[in-house]
């Protein structure tokens, strides 16, 4: 019913680190599996990290290591702790299903730049 709110975003150098956090609704939490997506201006939007209902955890190849995705069932809330940010890592961020509804927030625009 509601749109998924995206926080935490915003200009880091590289190497530094973020929080983001996404206010979802009942509807994206209900799903087998929640993640985070991305998507660079001019390119697919994609997906970065997932985790399902009984907890497995599964990220895309380039940001193993670095981020941290975990969620909070209670309040609806899915996190991503995000350390040693590249440049490749600007994007704007998105939390939804996997695969997705198209209950689409607005983002959070993480920018990595020096």
């Amino acid at each position: 019913q509601v749109h998924p709110v995206e926080s935490g975003g915003g200009l880091v150098q590289p190497g530094g680190s973020l929080r983001l956090s996404c206010a979802a609704s009942g509807s994206i939490f209900s799903a087998y599996a929640t993640g985070w997506y991305r998507q660079a201006p001019g390119k697919q939007r994609e997906l970065v990290a997932l985790i399902t209902s009984t907890g497995r955890i599964h990220y895309e190849d380039s940001v193993k290591g670095r981020f941290t995705i975990s969620r909070d069932n209670a309040k609806n809330t899915l996190y991503l702790q995000m350390n040693s940010l590249k440049p490749e890592d600007t994007a704007v961020y998105y939390c939804n299903a996997q695969p997705p509804n198209n209950s689409w927030g607005q983002g959070t625009q993480v920018t990595v730049s020096s």
